[in-house]
Protein backbone atom coordinates (compact mmCIF):
# COMPACT_ATOMS: atom_id res chain seq x y z
CA UNK A 1 0.00 0.00 0.00
CA UNK A 2 3.07 2.67 0.70
CA UNK A 3 4.39 1.59 -1.88
CA UNK A 4 1.64 2.60 -4.77
CA UNK A 5 1.11 5.55 -2.45
CA UNK A 6 4.63 6.96 -3.42
CA UNK A 7 4.20 5.50 -7.09
CA UNK A 8 1.18 7.57 -7.29
CA UNK A 9 3.10 10.44 -5.79
CA UNK A 10 5.90 10.60 -8.06
CA UNK A 11 3.64 10.60 -11.08
CA UNK A 12 1.41 13.93 -9.84
CA UNK A 13 5.30 15.37 -8.82
CA UNK A 14 6.56 14.97 -12.16
CA UNK A 15 2.99 15.79 -14.05
CA UNK A 16 3.29 18.88 -12.34
CA UNK A 17 6.30 19.39 -13.14
CA UNK A 18 5.52 19.27 -16.51
CA UNK A 19 2.65 21.45 -16.55
CA UNK A 20 4.70 24.10 -15.02
CA UNK A 21 7.11 24.04 -18.17
CA UNK A 22 4.97 24.22 -20.21
CA UNK A 23 3.21 27.37 -18.66
CA UNK A 24 7.30 28.61 -18.60
CA UNK A 25 8.53 30.95 -21.64
CA UNK A 26 9.27 29.66 -24.71
CA UNK A 27 12.18 29.57 -26.81
CA UNK A 28 12.87 32.54 -28.55
CA UNK A 29 11.64 32.47 -32.27
CA UNK A 30 14.90 34.38 -34.45
CA UNK A 31 12.68 36.99 -36.02
CA UNK A 32 13.60 36.86 -39.57
CA UNK A 33 16.00 40.28 -40.53
CA UNK A 34 14.98 41.63 -43.79
CA UNK A 35 17.84 41.72 -46.29
CA UNK A 36 18.00 45.00 -48.33
CA UNK A 37 18.12 44.90 -51.67
CA UNK A 38 20.71 46.27 -53.77
CA UNK A 39 20.03 49.31 -55.31
CA UNK A 40 20.94 50.37 -58.65
CA UNK A 41 23.72 52.89 -59.04
CA UNK A 42 22.71 56.15 -60.45
CA UNK A 43 23.64 55.91 -64.20
CA UNK A 44 25.36 58.99 -65.80
CA UNK A 45 23.45 60.98 -68.41
CA UNK A 46 25.39 60.71 -71.58
CA UNK A 47 26.21 63.63 -72.50
CA UNK A 48 27.93 64.61 -76.19
CA UNK A 49 31.40 64.94 -76.07
CA UNK A 50 32.39 67.97 -77.20
CA UNK A 51 32.74 69.31 -80.98
CA UNK A 52 35.94 70.81 -81.82
CA UNK A 53 34.65 74.16 -84.18
CA UNK A 54 36.39 74.75 -87.03
CA UNK A 55 38.82 77.54 -87.03
CA UNK A 56 38.88 80.95 -87.71
CA UNK A 57 40.87 80.81 -91.46
CA UNK A 58 41.45 84.46 -91.26
CA UNK A 59 44.74 84.78 -89.84
CA UNK A 60 47.44 82.76 -89.08
CA UNK A 61 47.58 79.01 -88.31
CA UNK A 62 50.13 77.47 -86.09
CA UNK A 63 51.95 74.57 -87.17
CA UNK A 64 51.83 73.75 -91.01
CA UNK A 65 48.62 73.58 -91.63
CA UNK A 66 47.64 75.54 -94.24
CA UNK A 67 45.69 75.37 -97.32
CA UNK A 68 45.45 71.75 -98.36
CA UNK A 69 46.76 72.35 -101.81
CA UNK A 70 49.96 73.41 -100.77
CA UNK A 71 51.01 72.18 -97.45
CA UNK A 72 48.83 69.21 -95.47
CA UNK A 73 49.75 68.12 -92.14
CA UNK A 74 49.71 64.46 -93.09
CA UNK A 75 51.82 63.72 -95.83
CA UNK A 76 55.32 62.83 -95.92
CA UNK A 77 55.53 60.36 -98.42
CA UNK A 78 56.67 62.63 -101.50
CA UNK A 79 54.44 61.75 -104.49
CA UNK A 80 54.74 59.63 -107.65
CA UNK A 81 57.43 61.22 -109.18
CA UNK A 82 58.89 63.56 -106.80
CA UNK A 83 61.25 65.96 -108.17
CA UNK A 84 62.61 68.55 -106.10
CA UNK A 85 64.24 71.52 -107.84
CA UNK A 86 63.06 73.80 -110.65
CA UNK A 87 61.35 71.37 -112.88
CA UNK A 88 58.77 73.78 -114.14
CA UNK A 89 57.97 75.56 -117.23
CA UNK A 90 58.15 79.24 -116.38
CA UNK A 91 54.92 81.09 -116.28
CA UNK A 92 53.89 83.35 -118.94
CA UNK A 93 54.85 87.23 -117.96
CA UNK A 94 52.16 89.76 -117.38
CA UNK A 95 51.68 91.75 -120.85
CA UNK A 96 50.55 94.94 -118.37
CA UNK A 97 52.70 96.34 -116.21
CA UNK A 98 51.22 96.44 -112.76
CA UNK A 99 52.62 97.85 -109.50
CA UNK A 100 53.37 95.06 -106.67
CA UNK A 101 50.50 95.34 -103.83
CA UNK A 102 50.80 94.17 -100.58
CA UNK A 103 50.22 90.29 -100.56
CA UNK A 104 51.72 89.67 -104.26
CA UNK A 105 54.59 87.89 -104.11
CA UNK A 106 57.96 89.41 -104.95
CA UNK A 107 57.77 88.61 -109.29
CA UNK A 108 61.92 88.29 -109.03
CA UNK A 109 62.03 85.39 -106.66
CA UNK A 110 58.50 83.96 -107.61
CA UNK A 111 57.68 84.47 -111.03
CA UNK A 112 56.34 81.06 -111.19
CA UNK A 113 55.90 77.48 -112.72
CA UNK A 114 53.89 75.72 -114.96
CA UNK A 115 53.25 71.92 -114.88
CA UNK A 116 53.80 70.58 -118.08
CA UNK A 117 51.11 67.71 -117.17
CA UNK A 118 48.46 70.23 -116.91
CA UNK A 119 47.09 72.01 -120.19
CA UNK A 120 43.89 72.46 -121.49
CA UNK A 121 43.69 69.74 -122.88
CA UNK A 122 44.26 67.05 -120.18
CA UNK A 123 41.75 69.37 -117.50
CA UNK A 124 39.50 66.50 -117.35
CA UNK A 125 41.86 63.95 -116.26
CA UNK A 126 43.92 66.31 -114.39
CA UNK A 127 43.31 68.84 -112.44
CA UNK A 128 39.06 68.59 -112.69
CA UNK A 129 39.46 65.19 -111.20
CA UNK A 130 38.91 65.08 -107.38
CA UNK A 131 41.94 64.38 -105.39
CA UNK A 132 44.19 64.55 -108.23
CA UNK A 133 46.70 67.03 -106.46
CA UNK A 134 47.52 64.32 -104.20
CA UNK A 135 48.72 62.38 -106.01
CA UNK A 136 51.67 65.57 -107.05
CA UNK A 137 51.66 66.82 -104.14
CA UNK A 138 55.41 67.52 -102.48
CA UNK A 139 56.09 66.17 -99.08
CA UNK A 140 56.20 68.75 -95.98
CA UNK A 141 59.84 68.04 -95.05
CA UNK A 142 60.45 69.65 -98.63
CA UNK A 143 58.08 72.66 -98.51
CA UNK A 144 58.90 73.19 -94.66
CA UNK A 145 62.71 73.17 -95.23
CA UNK A 146 62.48 75.10 -98.01
CA UNK A 147 59.89 77.64 -96.27
CA UNK A 148 62.65 78.48 -93.96
CA UNK A 149 65.16 79.26 -96.74
CA UNK A 150 62.51 81.48 -98.44
CA UNK A 151 61.64 83.65 -95.31
CA UNK A 152 65.15 84.95 -95.16
CA UNK A 153 65.38 85.28 -98.94
CA UNK A 154 62.25 87.59 -98.49
CA UNK A 155 64.01 89.52 -95.67
CA UNK A 156 61.24 89.44 -93.35
CA UNK A 157 61.31 90.63 -90.14
CA UNK A 158 58.77 87.68 -88.42
CA UNK A 159 60.76 84.74 -88.81
CA UNK A 160 58.14 82.44 -86.71
CA UNK A 161 57.05 79.54 -89.79
CA UNK A 162 53.79 79.49 -88.27
CA UNK A 163 53.15 83.41 -89.91
CA UNK A 164 53.16 82.25 -93.52
CA UNK A 165 51.92 79.33 -95.86
CA UNK A 166 54.34 78.06 -98.22
CA UNK A 167 52.05 78.47 -101.05
CA UNK A 168 52.45 77.43 -104.80
CA UNK A 169 51.58 80.92 -106.72
CA UNK A 170 50.18 78.88 -109.26
CA UNK A 171 48.17 76.41 -107.31
CA UNK A 172 48.39 72.68 -108.07
CA UNK A 173 44.51 72.33 -108.70
CA UNK A 174 45.19 75.30 -111.50
CA UNK A 175 48.48 73.47 -113.32
CA UNK A 176 51.30 74.59 -111.04
CA UNK A 177 54.55 73.34 -110.61
CA UNK A 178 54.48 71.51 -107.32
CA UNK A 179 57.89 71.62 -106.42
CA UNK A 180 59.59 73.88 -108.43
CA UNK A 181 60.93 76.85 -105.75
CA UNK A 182 59.71 79.68 -108.18
CA UNK A 183 56.55 78.45 -107.68
CA UNK A 184 56.80 78.55 -104.12
CA UNK A 185 56.58 81.03 -101.60
CA UNK A 186 56.07 82.04 -97.86
CA UNK A 187 52.60 83.94 -98.15
CA UNK A 188 51.70 86.10 -94.98
CA UNK A 189 48.62 85.06 -93.22
CA UNK A 190 48.03 88.28 -92.05
CA UNK A 191 48.64 91.24 -94.61
CA UNK A 192 46.07 94.12 -95.86
CA UNK A 193 45.61 96.50 -98.18
CA UNK A 194 45.93 100.33 -97.20
CA UNK A 195 42.23 100.28 -96.81
CA UNK A 196 42.49 97.60 -94.72
CA UNK A 197 40.83 94.43 -96.98
CA UNK A 198 42.56 91.13 -96.18
CA UNK A 199 44.75 89.94 -98.40
CA UNK A 200 46.10 86.60 -96.80
CA UNK A 201 47.04 83.50 -97.42
CA UNK A 202 43.83 82.22 -96.98
CA UNK A 203 42.10 84.81 -99.20
CA UNK A 204 44.11 83.65 -102.45
CA UNK A 205 43.21 79.99 -101.06
CA UNK A 206 39.43 81.39 -101.76
CA UNK A 207 40.51 82.88 -104.82
CA UNK A 208 42.05 79.58 -106.25
CA UNK A 209 39.54 77.45 -105.84
CA UNK A 210 37.03 80.12 -107.31
CA UNK A 211 39.01 79.98 -110.30
CA UNK A 212 39.20 76.08 -110.51
CA UNK A 213 35.43 76.03 -110.48
CA UNK A 214 35.32 78.18 -113.30
CA UNK A 215 38.31 76.21 -115.56
CA UNK A 216 36.21 73.41 -114.83
CA UNK A 217 32.95 74.75 -115.93
CA UNK A 218 34.35 75.70 -119.01
CA UNK A 219 33.36 79.39 -117.99
CA UNK A 220 37.59 80.71 -117.97
CA UNK A 221 40.11 78.54 -120.11
CA UNK A 222 43.12 77.14 -118.00
CA UNK A 223 45.59 79.87 -119.34
CA UNK A 224 43.26 83.17 -118.12
CA UNK A 225 43.11 81.42 -114.83
CA UNK A 226 46.68 81.00 -114.20
CA UNK A 227 47.45 84.51 -115.25
CA UNK A 228 44.80 85.79 -112.80
CA UNK A 229 46.24 83.83 -109.68
CA UNK A 230 49.69 84.39 -110.83
CA UNK A 231 51.96 87.60 -109.42
CA UNK A 232 49.34 90.16 -109.65
CA UNK A 233 46.31 87.60 -107.84
CA UNK A 234 45.36 90.70 -105.47
CA UNK A 235 44.44 93.03 -108.43
CA UNK A 236 42.33 90.50 -110.38
CA UNK A 237 40.70 89.02 -106.83
CA UNK A 238 39.99 92.60 -105.93
CA UNK A 239 39.37 94.28 -109.50
CA UNK A 240 42.20 96.70 -108.89
CA UNK A 241 44.09 98.13 -112.07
Amino acid sequence: MRTRHLSIRWLELLLAAGMLAGCGPGAATPTPTATALPTASPTASPTSAPTASPGDTSGAVIGETGDPEDEPAASETPAIGFTPGPSGIPAPTPSASMARLPGEPDPTLTPGALNPAVTQATIGSTVCVSGWTDTIRPPTSYTSALKVKQIDEYGYTDKAVASYEEDHLISLQLGGNPTDPRNLWPQPYTISLPDGRSVGARIKDAFETKLKKQVCAGTITLAQAQAEIGIHWVHFDFAIP
